[in-house]
């Protein structure tokens, strides 16, 4: 019997991560997630996944600290054997929001330590477990989710953008990078999604969609993006590496 495809989800006990973690369910893989807690939230989203019929397992991890990737992966390795996935979900929002001129190291690094840089070497060492467990083996990918903010700039929340729109540049060389191992990478910015990260402006871009902001107008939902992953991670756009996906209602389509 063929040994069903394995996706590790980082930041996933909630919102989009778990989105994605049910959509990849669905799709036929068993899952991994990942975060900082297990709370009722990461056990909510242990039984939706088993409800799914497929295997699953909560590691607590912290994707920002470089030294608990191996760890991880080999956590993985040893309960399933192989690796076909891998979501790149975990991120932070800044914490506040303010003029550019007064952003701080300390605002960077923060957000740079996650968004970035845990990210780029959970995905290196990740690839690197690939190649050497097969260095073809067909059916496998690389998912990571950013932002529309890596490409439209909000001055009050440098330091995420920055963040963002270097996780997008990593994303295209790892496509680059990875593609004669059969491995593509792609890209997904979500816009205007209903996660807790956005509630605080909730009612600030409803007024603005209702404006005309976004040519669809109403939010985007975790399940959305989930969705897109799942199509991503099956192989929906074979022939293709490193492709952005705006998952965003037209927020980023160019108008006149």
């Amino acid at each position: 019997m063929e040994q069903r495809r394995l996706a590790l989800v980082t930041g996933s006990r909630r919102g989009i991560g778990r989105a994605a973690a049910f959509a990849l369910a669905e799709a036929g893989f068993d899952v991994v997630i990942n975060d900082l807690e297990r709370d009722d939230d990461a056990e909510a989203t242990l039984r939706g996944l088993a409800d799914r019929g497929v295997q699953s397992r909560f590691i607590l991890s912290d994707i920002g600290d470089i030294d608990g990737h191996a760890p991880l992966l080999d956590e993985i390795y040893g309960a399933f054997g192989r690796l076909d996935c891998l979501v790149n979900n975990a991120g932070m929002i800044a914490q506040r929001r303010g003029d550019i001129l007064e952003a701080s190291p300390a605002e960077l690094d923060g957000l740079w330590r996650i968004n970035l840089r845990g990210t780029f070497f959970l995905t290196q060492a990740a690839a690197r477990r690939m190649i050497a467990e097969s260095p073809d083996r067909p059916g496998r990918s690389i998912v990571t989710i950013t932002s529309a903010n890596s490409l439209m700039v909000s001055p009050e929340k440098a330091a995420y953008c920055i963040s963002k729109s270097a996780a997008s540049m990593a994303a295209q060389l790892f496509a680059v990078r990875l593609a004669e191992h059969g491995i593509p990478v792609f890209e997904i910015r979500p816009g205007l999604i209903t996660t807790e990260m956005s509630a605080p402006v909730r009612e600030r871009y409803s007024k603005m969609m209702a404006e005309g902001l976004t040519p669809i107008r109403r939010w985007g939902t975790p399940e959305e993006v989930g969705r897109t992953v799942a199509s991503l991670a099956t192989g929906a756009i074979p022939y293709s590496i490193g492709q952005v996906v705006n998952v965003d209602g037209g927020l980023l389509t160019f108008r006149l």
